[in-house]
């Protein structure tokens, strides 16, 4: 099931995904924000088996690195939120906003609800960031899934499939920023196997 929320199919993580949450993650906000501003965000924490890479995601540029830096934690928010069973976790909320948000939270609720829970590393890459506007964004990059799957709760015995193009997804995202200047996720979709993404 791994691949998140908003997305076309359901498959391992994110955008179809997912990714980050913990139970209380986000009860608790952190004392310093992980993106090095004032803001006051939601504390997120993944279990040792459970790694989010992300590679060339520097753009050199304050703007567009403040977009990416805010994408990376609502990806970890998301895998935190399933590893919690916690569709309802405050870091979803802070990270998430209107349709992504609903989608985000049915995508976890999925998870609870059929006893599963994820495992492994995915790896993403490629960001293509183009800033629409200076309070709006769209992103879109892609996951590799091929050493992440998903796990029993109560076994903790991962799913053990073969790495195929469904194993690469591509994600398109939209981001508004808030008046506390967080960028806050507004659309997800995703395409499993796309082309683009496939290694």
């Amino acid at each position: 099931m791994l691949t998140g929320c908003g997305g076309d199919d359901g498959g391992s993580g994110e955008g179809d995904e997912i990714a980050g949450a913990a139970k209380d993650p986000a009860a608790s906000r952190s004392a310093e924000s992980p993106s090095g501003d004032a803001v006051k965000r939601p504390s997120v924490t993944l279990p040792s088996d459970v790694k989010n890479v992300f590679d060339g995601w520097e753009a050199g540029d304050t703007a567009k690195d403040a977009v990416l830096r805010d994408v990376t934690h609502r990806i970890n928010a998301t895998d935190a939120a399933i590893v919690a069973a916690d569709p309802d976790s405050d870091a979803l909320r802070f990270y998430y906003k209107g349709e992504a948000l609903a989608g985000a939270a049915t995508w976890v609720k999925g998870y609870v609800d059929e006893g599963r829970s994820i495992t492994g590393t995915v790896r993403f890459y490629d960001p293509d960031l183009v800033m629409v506007d200076k309070d709006t964004a769209a992103l879109a990059y892609c996951a590799d899934e091929s050493k992440a799957s998903d796990k029993d709760r109560k076994t903790g015995k991962a799913d053990r499939t073969p790495v195929t193009k469904d194993s690469y997804v591509a994600y398109n995202s939209r981001l508004e920023k808030g008046e506390d200047g967080v960028w806050r996720t507004t659309v997800l979709e995703s395409e499993r196997g796309n082309a683009k993404c496939v290694r």
